[in-house]
């Protein structure tokens, strides 16, 4: 790199940049049409996914409808701009404060003008979102899509998001004669050449090596799950047993990212034996799979192998996420049998039944949101992990999309190594028809707490029969499953609940070791409604909330026997852990 003194080396090697940058761009744009050809069989076409044209031209429309209110806004957003302006005409007077963190660097107060144009654009996209919350003449559905379309395109003109008007980027472009946009060229040629955007740096981890490290064996599969028994560290474990349900649209081991930050090795160090369900990463052999196949060949198989392995008449059940409600409709069908007593206890992590309050995710399940899905998977039997992915990472997209866009691509800057991004990338693929199920029989037709609206294994489904102890977290911040919503799990079931509400969101609420110390949580002993109800009677505890959890469990597990050894009885073992299932990668 030449020195910035040397203004002709700098020049020459500025030209030299930008010719590269002219044969990379070429480049991507080919290999842009190659991606797209590849993954849906079809040149590019322009497509309103999530009908995104026809709610904008609605949510435009109702707005242009009351003009007295349209003006109004104007006058006041008028008004607010020009005492803006005089602020910054005024030498001595203070500016306002900016917390946000897009425009957090030193580069944007140094200059006047970059100053300003963050002033404006926060002014001008608090004035565009109050405007959105006021959209009269549209369903209550239709406004919500409206509004979170809007913010999209809020954030999405952020100044910061652009080279001309970001001046840090502009600062390196400089100081580095544009090697950063080659750089952050290359960043995005190679994300285009793996299907999807970069968080990390992903080869400074691997499955096996320095995550989901905690030692164990596989002692069961079939065609839908790996099941791991984890080796104890222990002489003696409870009696009762423990089974984790993860997520099937994400890799188990984000309750085993390292020693540091493992649930599954931290249960394990508490005296209890564990095992976790591995689900297959979706191919051709899961196209007929349906909640049946979850239910039956997943779970309820699962909860055979470890009574059978562990000698026990029960077992304590966890789910996470979509297991979670999966787990609920499972309990149902066992309490339908007269096999309840087969789960001495089930916990939910961020789970829900009542899909009522679902948060921003319900604006991914209407007609045109099911239309969008069934193109991309076309005859395909599974839906690319990708896609749900990009789904979720729109719900933030400041932090999981355009920050990325502005560090990877245009500040030119190294993949920082870190495991929670590493695994959030590993995306798995779901059965395709299981999925849509999914999503038009619990988030689009809420059946799951109809009573016998829906049938799980030839068993009409009522939650209200469900009498198993349940502990149900929740996160605060959770924006994938509100805390709202997961709360209405304790007014599904009849038998004992007891509700933690754990600060932070739907992963950091759930993966947060007590030796962390951070964050807290709010228990309340008292029956409430409503969540409302619940936090205004809580007391708030620092830290994790796992402690808690442990307290609740411990008393209901039985005696302490002999710590029993994975593969040491009549089920051996396959391989080590974490099992090959979990390795497999879109």
């Amino acid at each position: 790199m030449p020195e910035l003194t040397d203004p002709t080396a700098l020049q020459a090697q500025a030209q030299e940049n930008f010719q590269k940058i002219t044969d990379l761009a070429g480049k991507g744009q080919q290999m842009m049409l190659e991606f797209w050809t590849r993954e849906h069989g079809q040149a590019p076409m322009i497509p309103d996914p999530l009908g995104m044209m026809t709610t904008w031209t609605k949510a435009w429309t109702a707005m242009l409808a009351d003009p007295a209110r349209l003006m109004e806004q104007q006058q006041r957003y008028m008004a607010d701009a020009m005492a803006l302006w005089q602020r910054f005409l005024t030498p001595d007077a203070e500016k306002p404060a900016v917390k946000d963190k897009r425009f957090a660097g030193e580069a944007w107060a140094q200059t006047p003008a970059f100053d300003f144009l963050r002033q404006s654009y926060l002014l001008t996209a608090s004035h565009i979102m109050e405007a959105a919350q006021g959209i009269e003449g549209m369903s209550a559905d239709e406004k919500e899509k409206a509004r979170f379309l809007i913010k999209q395109f809020v954030d999405a003109m952020s100044p910061s998001n652009f080279m001309a008007t970001n001046p840090e980027v502009l600062k390196k472009t400089v100081e580095t004669g544009g090697a950063n946009l080659l750089k952050g060229l290359e960043h995005l040629l190679e994300d285009l050449a793996a299907g999807r955007m970069r968080m990390t740096d992903e080869n400074a981890f691997e499955v096996g090596r320095n995550v989901a490290i905690t030692p164990g064996k596989v002692v069961f599969q079939n065609r839908l799950f790996q099941l791991i028994q984890y080796a104890p560290v222990t002489e003696k474990v409870y009696e009762v047993p423990l089974l984790i349900f993860p997520p099937w649209i994400n890799k188990f081991y984000i309750l085993d990212l390292t020693a540091e930050k493992s649930f599954i090795r931290w249960c394990v160090e508490q005296g209890l034996t564990v095992f976790v369900v591995s689900w297959k990463n979706a191919d051709e052999s899961l196209a007929d799979a349906t909640i049946d196949t979850y239910v039956e060949e997943g779970m309820f198989t699962a909860l055979d192998a470890v009574k059978d392995i562990c000698k026990a008449d029960s077992v304590h059940t966890i789910g996470y996420c979509v297991a979670g409600t999966t787990l609920a409709a499972a309990l149902a069908v066992l309490a339908a049998r007269k096999e309840a007593a087969q789960v001495a206890t089930a916990t939910f992590f961020t789970a829900q039944v009542d899909f009522s309050d679902a948060g921003e995710l319900k604006l991914f399940v209407d007609d045109a949101s099911l239309e969008t899905i069934d193109k991309i998977t076309g005859d395909k039997p599974v839906l690319d992990g990708r896609y749900m992915a990009s789904t979720f990472n729109l719900l933030r997209s400041n932090d999981l999309i355009w920050n990325y866009v502005v560090n990877n691509y245009m500040l030119g800057k190294d993949y920082f190594p870190f495991d929670l991004l590493y695994w959030n990338s590993d995306a798995t693929n779901v059965p395709a028809r299981w999925h849509r199920q999914y999503i038009e029989q619990m988030y689009r037709d809420n059946l799951l707490v109809k009573p016998g609206a829906l049938t799980v294994a030839g068993v009409p489904v009522d939650l209200s029969k469900v009498k198993t102890p349940s502990y149900i977290q929740g996160g605060k911040e959770d924006h994938i499953a509100p805390a709202r919503s997961a709360f209405k799990l304790t007014k599904a079931f009849t038998g004992e609940t007891r509700f933690v509400l754990a600060g932070s969101g739907h992963i950091a609420g759930v993966v947060n070791p007590p030796s962390a110390g951070k964050y807290q949580h709010w228990t309340n002993a008292k029956p409430a409604d409503t969540l409302d109800a619940f936090i205004a009677g809580a007391t708030e505890t620092k830290g994790s909330w796992w402690p808690d959890w442990l307290a609740w469990l411990t008393p209901r597990s039985g005696k302490m026997v002999k710590a029993r050894v994975p593969g040491k009885g009549a089920y051996k073992a396959i391989e080590d852990a974490p099992g090959a299932y979990v390795k497999e990668r879109i």
